[in-house]
């Protein structure tokens, strides 16, 4: 039989697929960015006032937030970046918008 551990950073056995939460998130990754084609200006400033609100909504700290619009031929683009305080409130906010 083989080494029933995998030999990686995470301490994984050959039964289970489980591994410590620090060894996945490791709070180096706090950001999560949004891009999007809306038909109009006033559509992208309603999503981005939504998209503000659910970041709020997970906040600990408050989250930084910078947008851009693009105006392009086939409508306007909305670029925003999400800061967060920890990795964690990114994740969440991430799987929010699923």
């Amino acid at each position: 039989m083989k080494n029933s551990l995998n030999q990686c950073s995470a301490n994984e056995t050959a039964a289970c697929c489980c591994v410590d939460v620090g060894t996945v998130m490791d709070n180096s990754d706090c950001d999560a960015s949004w891009r999007h084609l809306y038909a109009d200006q006033q559509q992208a400033q309603q999503s981005l006032a939504a998209l503000t609100e659910k970041a709020r909504a997970v906040e600990s700290e408050p989250c930084i937030i910078s947008s851009r619009f693009e105006e392009d031929a086939a409508g306007v683009w909305l670029d925003v970046n999400f800061t967060f305080s920890c990795q964690a409130e990114a994740l969440i906010f991430q799987l929010g918008l699923r």
